[in-house]
């Protein structure tokens, strides 16, 4: 098993290049279930998920190509051969449910095993199931997986009102509605980048979808869709992480690819924290101003919101800010696994339920530390660049899911970092 090993070391300075959205690849990719001619997706991400999905639709019947050192991924779904998800395949990634919609839609059947995913609270599907209720579809739950099938003539359009935002319902209900007979409305469907994302891709296949990125989405059925090249949009989760990078630490550093509408409610917080965020012809550059980083309250919520997944890694900047702030996680429960982690390097964190109250330290000192989710380990990193000595970051597999070529970024701008296997 890997380490990574962190030096803090002062200013970072230079370039770094944002990868394209794993959560906006992880939906395109099953998308190509729902036509038999080929999608391609450029600006695609290296991760150990997109090979988890690609491993699923090859499980399937589908083909997929990686291309261009992983940056292009060619996908067919001309001939699918299974309308069944394993277990094995399924329970490494909670993304593997969005095979479900598409399925149903073009063949009239699907088995999905129910997913699993990290550890960051319960994410259940029922809201996934209650939209496909309402197209018409019968579901049994039984032995842990979801057996669907689609009435005769296929799926129905219908009116889905979702009680709460939940991307992955509003992602698999609006794939499996561009083939259903009649209209469908979502309606308080989620409006993250990855949402619009999907429905330009589903679009250029030939769906006829109108309110993307609004709370409601209407989309009206058709017999069939074709193939399809789509660039997958910049993964605002890295940029956040990379832009996060020089206000730890200090410096400048460029975020290629960086777009501010994809983050206004996260760039406004490092405003208020005293980060200067400036959009150039390239991305947006990132630095310090003058004097202390100031601490600052956050309260996670769906997009446009603070992101989720960002709450971590932030939580890494207030612990060497000026000040006391709060952090409410409002999406998923179980949230502040890294705090614990970060108090080993010298941070003041007190837990409360959904609160976080983190009180400024004049420094950070490098520690082990153990990663145990995915933006955990990525917080745990950013601390170290800013600690005194050398923090050993364990258990980075987790990494490995979101981040590509994590080393060779942060190196690219100065940082002391390297990967190593554990001793």
């Amino acid at each position: 098993m890997d380490q990574i090993i962190v030096r803090g070391n002062g200013p970072l300075s230079g370039e770094i290049p944002i990868a394209g959205a794993k959560n906006a690849c992880l939906t395109l990719m099953p998308a190509t279930l729902l036509t038999d001619q080929p999608l391609t997706l450029t600006n695609a991400p290296r991760l150990s998920d997109i090979r988890t999905m690609t491993a699923l639709l090859r499980s399937l019947g589908a083909e997929v190509a990686s291309l261009q050192d992983g940056q292009v991924l060619a996908l067919s779904s001309h001939d699918l051969t299974s309308h069944r998800a394993d277990y094995d395949i399924v329970r490494k990634m909670r993304a593997s449910i969005l095979v479900l919609g598409p399925m149903l839609a073009r063949d009239g059947r699907a088995e999905v095993s129910l997913p699993g995913g990290c550890a960051i609270g319960a994410r259940p599907v029922d809201l996934h199931l209650k939209a496909f209720e309402a197209m018409g579809a019968e579901l049994d739950l039984r032995d842990g997986y979801v057996h669907a099938k689609a009435p005769a003539g296929g799926l129905r359009g219908a009116a889905v009102d979702f009680p709460i935002v939940s991307v992955g319902a509003t992602e698999n209900a609006l794939m499996a509605a561009t083939l259903a007979r009649g209209t469908t409305v979502l309606t308080n469907a989620a409006r993250e980048p990855e949402i619009v994302d999907l429905a330009r891709c589903l679009r250029a296949m030939g769906a006829q979808i109108e309110g993307e990125g609004t709370g409601t989405i209407t989309i009206q059925g058709v017999d069939a869709l074709h193939g399809a090249t789509h660039p997958v949009v910049t993964d605002r989760i890295e940029l956040g992480t990379y832009m996060l990078a020089p206000a730890i630490c200090g410096g400048e550093v460029e975020c290629l690819g960086g777009r501010i509408e994809l983050l206004s409610a996260f760039c406004e917080k490092l405003d208020e924290a005293g980060i200067s965020v400036t959009e150039t012809t390239r991305g947006l550059k990132v630095s310090r101003r003058n004097g202390a980083v100031r601490a600052v309250n956050v309260t996670t919520e769906p997009f446009p919101g603070f992101p989720t997944d960002l709450q971590a890694q932030f939580m890494a900047l207030m612990c060497v800010a000026e000040g006391t702030s709060v952090l409410e996680e409002t999406i998923f429960e179980n949230r502040f696994m890294h705090a614990p982690e970060l108090t080993r390097m010298g941070a003041r964190i007190e837990v409360h339920g959904g609160h976080a109250t983190v009180t400024g330290v004049d420094g950070l000192r490098g520690a082990p530390v153990m990663a145990t989710d995915l933006r955990a380990s990525v917080s745990l990193i950013l601390a170290g660049l800013a600690a005194q000595g050398q923090t050993t970051v364990s258990r980075v597999y987790h990494l490995d899911r979101g981040y590509e070529h994590v080393v060779r970024k942060l190196r690219g701008v100065g940082a002391h970092i390297e990967r190593v296997k554990e001793e």
